[in-house]
C-alpha cells in the first residue's frame, strides 16, 4: 500500500505555518500557479493549474494519519487531484501524492472587492526564500499568473491565519520582487 503524501505549492512551503511529517522538497510537472478567487473565499489565493510546459517546484508532505478527509477538510475550496505520476522527489518508497486545485469552473479573477493579501504572498515567498533561495523565490514569481491583480496591503493587521513575522531582508526581498512587477494596491475590501 502507498503512503499518501500532498504537493504544496503556496504557504505549505513555509514549513512554520504547519506540522505535516516528512516534508520534502519536490518538483510537480505540468502545471503552474495561478491567483484566482472562487465564490468559497472572501479573498483571492493559489491554486494550481493545468501547464504542460511549466514546472512548479514545491514540498510534499505525509498526510497526518493516512487522513484525506481531516486534510481535505483544511483545503475545502481545493479539489484534491491525483499527481503522483508528475512529481518529482527524494523519497524511495512507495507513495500516493495528490495536488489540491480549486474546479476550473468556481475559478474567477481577483478583483478589488477580492483581492489577494500581502500577508499570505509574505508567507509563501518566505517560505521559498527558505526552502529554495532567492533564486527558487524569483522562480516561484514567474511560475505564477495573475499578478496584475490588486493587493491588499494587510501587514499592519494580517487577515491570513497563518501570517508569519517576516525578517527585515524577508520584507525587502518581497517589497522588491513585486515594485518589479508593478503590483498594484489598495486599501480597503
Amino acid at each position: 500500500m502507498a503512503d499518501p503524501y500532498f504537493f504544496g505549492y503556496g504557504s505549505l512551503v513555509n514549513l512554520s505555518t504547519h506540522d505535516f511529517p516528512d516534508p520534502c522538497l519536490a518538483r510537480l510537472k505540468g502545471w503552474r500557479r495561478a491567483w484566482r478567487h472562487t465564490d468559497l473565499r472572501p479573498v483571492a489565493f493559489l491554486t494550481a493549474v493545468p501547464d504542460p510546459d511549466c514546472e512548479i517546484e514545491g514540498m510534499i508532505a505525509h498526510v497526518p494519519g493516512n487522513d484525506w478527509a481531516a486534510l481535505d477538510e483544511r483545503e475545502w475550496a481545493y479539489d484534491r487531484v491525483p499527481a503522483t505520476q508528475s512529481v518529482t522527489h527524494p523519497l524511495t518508497h512507495n507513495v500516493e501524492i495528490a495536488v489540491y486545485a480549486v474546479p476550473h469552473e468556481r475559478q474567477n479573477d481577483p478583483t478589488n472587492r477580492h483581492p489577494l493579501l500581502l500577508s499570505y504572498i509574505d508567507v509563501v515567498v518566505q517560505g521559498y526564500l527558505r526552502a529554495f533561495g532567492e533564486e527558487g523565490a524569483d522562480r516561484f514569481f514567474a511560475s505564477t499568473d495573475g499578478w496584475e491583480a490588486p493587493i491588499l496591503n494587510d501587514r499592519a493587521e494580517p487577515r491570513y491565519t497563518r501570517h508569519q513575522r517576516l525578517k527585515s531582508h524577508e520584507t525587502e526581498f518581497v517589497d522588491d520582487r513585486l515594485h518589479r512587477l508593478a503590483v498594484r494596491f489598495v486599501q480597503t475590501v
